[in-house]
């Protein structure tokens, strides 16, 4: 009767021990990296060689669902280059986030995309790239055709599949990955 308790304590042990192995088992979560608060975007362009600095900027210090945002466009000289800076800002907390130097540190999990709407003679190209060599967008130069006008959609994308067709040259379509900002901006090109 002895051995047979033994034998049921031993079960009883390997059972126990089976059962707290089994519950370590991935159920730990995984850390997430939450999505910053962008209340502000603005985008320096300055014409080269010289010129009038334009600033666009897109400002919604209230987030999603309250007041509508304050979005300021843009008049640019037709024929010219600007050399272009993008940050962005969460004014809501004190001192200011500066959240672009977030995205530069991390650019090999974001990219700034940008899509011409309306008609607007407009080219753009990267000129900073992340550890692999991908562009991020946070420095960049436009190319200002004709005279035109229409928007610019200026989109931050967090995790994009920068392997996939067209993404290095800035095309969103098969980028994937989740929107962090994504801005309209009323643009014109003029004489």
């Amino acid at each position: 009767m002895n051995h047979f308790k033994n034998k049921i304590s031993v079960l009883f042990l390997i059972s126990l021990i089976g059962l707290v192995f089994s519950s370590c088992e991935k159920d730990d979560p995984v850390p997430v990296n939450e999505e910053e608060l962008i209340t502000t975007v603005r985008i320096t362009c300055t014409p080269m060689p010289a010129g009038e600095t334009v600033v666009l900027s897109f400002v919604d210090l209230d987030g999603d669902g309250g007041n509508a945002p304050v979005i300021t466009g843009g008049v640019f000289k037709s024929n010219t280059t600007y050399d272009v800076g993008i940050e962005f800002l969460n004014e809501t907390s004190v001192p200011i986030e500066d959240i672009t130097e977030e995205v530069r540190n991390e650019g090999q999990e974001h990219q700034v995309f940008i899509s011409p709407n309306g008609g607007i003679d407009f080219s753009y190209a990267y000129l900073d790239s992340d550890l692999d060599g991908n562009p991020i967008g946070l420095e960049m130069q436009f190319f200002m055709g004709a005279v035109s006008s229409g928007q610019l959609s200026f989109t931050l994308r967090h995790q994009p599949k920068k392997s996939a067709t067209g993404v290095k040259e800035g095309d969103p379509t098969n980028a994937g990955g989740e929107t962090d900002v994504e801005v309209l901006f009323p643009v014109s090109i003029i004489e």
